[in-house]
């Protein structure tokens, strides 16, 4: 294992931010973690574990070591006549063991194709989309605690997943280490078209009977379509939550806005469209400088040159500003801003 110092973070951010790290360490085992970890000269340092660097935001540089959790792997750990349990290592690119899964017909995260990042920060956002979520499928994961390098295993329960959130974006943020992900996927899954778009791309293509590969591939032209490759402009996705609110407030809303939509969350409140408020309030396509709203899906808050992390977050609390103003309505970060 090799440390280096006053390394750039530029190409392991997917906004392409040119920040620097005191000390970087990439590590491919849990013995590399516990090393890194446990070591003497580190302990006084403040530590980040960093995945895929796809949703993350650095504003300055990182007076401390940053860990690249490469830990590779896929396996099958167990099998029923109906189940399999896939275990993978955190390092592992997300879309990766998604692809792994369909190719191998084990359905459960064929909707959750294309999402960035690493499959060991997938849990901490219990990440989601077209119907699905991480939660869904996860049996349990493995880890360790950074201060004292003991190694636990998590159920899904014990995980206290919630939208985009769990009990590592919580309680254990920055305490805990994710070293790899089992999930339970079905070999007879029933595909899920809950999610109106993905439900028209059966219906466009003409599928009677859609399997896990064909929905991965329109959820892949999906997201294509929406939303902007990191390699080609540099962007974290969706860069706020959508926003839940109560179902009396958004009945005031409706009757000025008849298009803005709801998602049920409760008896009491529902979740609507952040991507919606902020094209009201004009900011899809808006561009100032180097940083700007993605013009085909004004969520996504993009890096169109050199531009620096501060000048991405300014505009970032521009946009909450207004949307507060507005509707009184607060967004909240999907982003982690460091």
């Amino acid at each position: 294992m090799k440390l280096s110092k006053n390394y750039s973070l530029k190409t392991l951010n997917s906004f392409g931010v040119d920040i620097k790290a005191k000390i970087y360490a990439d590590v491919f085992s849990v013995d590399e973690l516990k090393e890194v970890m446990l070591a003497n000269e580190l302990s006084n340092l403040k530590k980040l574990i960093l995945g895929g660097g796809s949703n993350i935001l650095f504003v300055k540089n990182f007076d401390g070591i940053v860990i690249k959790n490469s830990i590779p792997g896929i396996k099958i750990i167990s099998e029923d006549d109906k189940n399999m349990i896939v275990e993978s290592g955190a390092g592992v690119v997300w879309d990766e063991l998604v692809q792994y899964c369909v190719d191998r017909n084990y359905g459960g995260i064929e909707n959750l194709s294309l999402i960035p990042g690493s499959v060991g920060a997938a849990p901490i956002q219990n990440i989601g989309a077209y119907g699905q979520e991480l939660t869904n499928t996860l049996f349990e994961l493995n880890g360790i605690f950074i201060d004292t390098g003991e190694e636990k295993i998590f159920n899904n329960s014990e995980c206290k997943f919630s939208y985009r959130s769990s009990i590592f974006k919580n309680e254990f943020k920055n305490k805990f280490i994710i070293t790899s992900v089992k999930l339970k996927l079905d070999k007879n899954s029933q595909v899920n078209l809950t999610y109106d778009p993905v439900k028209e791309g059966v219906e466009k293509r003409h599928i009677k009977n859609p399997t896990i590969k064909d929905i991965r591939e329109i959820v892949i032209d999906i997201r294509k379509n929406k939303l902007p490759d990191p390699n080609e402009i540099g962007n974290a996705g969706s860069f706020f939550k959508n926003p839940v609110i109560t179902k009396k407030k958004y009945k005031v809303l409706k009757k000025v806005y008849s298009d803005l939509n709801y998602f049920p969350v409760d008896r009491n409140n529902v979740k609507v469209s952040a991507a919606r408020l902020i094209e009201i309030c004009e900011w899809k396509g808006k561009r100032i400088g180097n940083v700007g709203t993605y013009n085909k899906q004004p969520l996504v808050i993009v890096n169109y040159g050199d531009a620096t992390g501060e000048e991405i977050y300014a505009m970032a609390m521009k946009i909450k500003d207004e949307i507060k103003k507005r509707f009184d309505i607060t967004l909240e970060n999907e982003v982690n801003v460091l």
